[in-house]
């Protein structure tokens, strides 16, 4: 029996695919795939006769029947979702469920928004003397964060943070954050990475929430808040051990 293949598109690009989550897209012959989340440009990989079964309007439960069923029938799934399946991709679930049916499954890791957004921004999230730590969170919404990790406390850090699944609570989230980092910390906010409408707007912290609001983003929005953005095309300060003259040469 053939697994689920559950696979990362990536942010949105089609192009931003990895070649394995790519090569299995023109092979499927079904793809069950997150269609709120992913722009249909990216079923240009798959075949013409391949079924294309949409989600967004489908039960966990539903979904799972479909991915059981063609699998038993000797078909190759493929599960897209969108971004990296291992961050807010809600996999657990469906990994828990194939397993109890005894149906096996693999993993193919996708592009993170968070990525795409540090490459449209042009900069380096571990910058040293700056910053060395990126956290990928959220604030707590319909889905609670522990205690341990609440936003305020992961703030204490001052480290490059990315803000995922947070555009409905943006006043709570920016308030969170200027209880640790200078009102003046640039912000991005980063909507629809790397489909036709994506928009990036960087702004000060303390305006993080009017902005957002003001352009109606409520959703599919990334909010990067680092120290590094504000260091964009700083020069010496923060060069790389890496490329000192004195520095034994290993990885470069």
């Amino acid at each position: 029996m053939q697994p689920v293949y559950i696979v990362g598109a990536g942010p949105g690009d089609p192009e931003l695919i990895t070649v394995k989550g790519r090569n299995l897209l023109t092979k499927a012959d079904v793809v069950v795939y997150a269609n709120s989340l992913i722009p249909d440009s990216m079923l240009q990989w798959c075949r013409t006769d391949a079924e294309i079964i949409p989600t967004a309007s489908k039960s966990l439960e539903e979904i799972l029947e479909i991915m059981i069923d063609r699998v038993r029938s000797q078909k190759l799934v493929v599960r897209l979702h969108d971004g990296d399946p291992s961050l807010y991709g809600a996999i657990q679930e469906q990994m828990i469920a194939l397993s109890e049916a005894e149906i096996p499954f693999e993993i193919i890791p996708g592009v993170s928004a968070f990525q795409l957004a540090a490459a449209r921004l042009q900069v380096e999230l571990t910058i040293p003397e700056l910053v060395q730590t990126i956290i990928l969170t959220r604030i707590s919404g319909r889905t609670q964060v522990p205690k341990r990790e609440e936003l305020s406390s992961l703030a204490s850090h001052q480290a490059s943070l990315c803000l995922y699944l947070s555009a409905h609570h943006v006043e709570n989230a920016q308030a969170k954050l200027m209880e640790h980092y200078p009102e003046d910390t640039t912000v991005a906010i980063c909507y629809r990475l790397g489909w036709e409408d994506e928009k990036i707007l960087t702004v000060p912290l303390a305006t993080m929430a009017s902005v957002t609001q003001k352009e109606n983003l409520t959703r599919t929005t990334l909010f990067v808040i680092s120290p590094a953005l504000n260091h964009v095309n700083k020069s010496e300060k923060g060069r790389s051990q890496l490329y000192c003259s004195h520095y034994k040469r290993l990885f470069r």
